[in-house]
């Protein structure tokens, strides 16, 4: 009997979500509330049929695949930024997405399902995902056996550490009473990403010098360090195509 070494998925819907680019995405689901975005199913998948009493269930597993950094390859080792960058462990006990097969998956809230003539939407939120990722599975949460009271999680046991103070620039608050009408959360959306402190692991604990932005939506967010504990929005402008 000759084994089966590759498996094929279809992809049944796409996520659109407000990370453009991987740098400040949460690094694990549900640390941004305010991160909100939308699974529309393709193909074959389109189906009304498909989510039927989905309704039922608070929040839904998403099982898709790491499209932005699937062609970088893997290694067997990597370094988690939970142990600082600097300690390396092996790629199957991380949830890094530079794995041997680049599958993801993420727990996130079912706000509500849209379904027209053309499309099925699951609207979601909470999520850690990027933008145009593919989905290939979805399955409900179900916390009797989904969440383990008594689990041990190694160097990810405890919440992250405390957030930083993000603030804005009286520029910045201008600029975000420009777009408050397209994103009406978009002041929390970015005081929850930013607040995570999104810099390189090996960086955090220190008072950086350097100039960030990050793209949420269609806008390029600038942001630096004021003091060890708080960061300061002090440009929001749109993206340049």
């Amino acid at each position: 009997m000759v084994e089966q070494e590759q498996i094929t998925f279809d992809i049944i819907g796409k996520v659109s979500t407000p990370f453009k680019e991987k740098f400040a995405i949460p690094r694990q689901p549900g640390l941004v509330g305010c991160a909100k975005g939308i699974v529309t199913l393709i193909n074959n998948a389109n189906n009304q049929d498909l989510i039927r009493g989905i309704e039922q269930f608070s929040h839904l597993w998403l099982l898709f695949i790491f499209h932005g950094t699937a062609q970088q390859g893997w290694k067997p080792l990597v370094r988690p930024p939970r142990l600082g960058g600097n300690k390396k462990v092996g790629v199957l006990a991380t949830r890094s997405t530079f794995r041997p097969n680049p599958i993801g998956m993420s727990v996130v809230k079912l706000e509500q399902v849209i379904i027209t003539k053309h499309a099925v939407e699951i609207h979601i939120s909470g999520l850690d995902i990027l933008d145009q990722t593919p989905i290939v599975d979805i399955k409900p949460y179900i916390p009797y056996s989904d969440a383990i009271d008594n689990a041990s999680a190694g160097y990810a046991q405890e919440l992250p550490q405390e957030n930083l103070l993000v603030g804005f620039t009286e520029e910045a608050k201008e600029s975000l009473q420009v777009h408050q009408h397209s994103y009406p959360e978009l002041t929390q959306l970015i005081e929850q990403v930013l607040a995570q402190d999104p810099r390189p692991a090996y960086k955090k604990q220190s008072l950086d010098q350097s100039e960030y932005g990050i793209c949420l939506y269609d806008l390029n967010i600038r942001w630096r360090l004021i003091s060890a504990s708080q960061i300061e929005v002090f440009n929001v402008s749109l993206a340049k195509v």
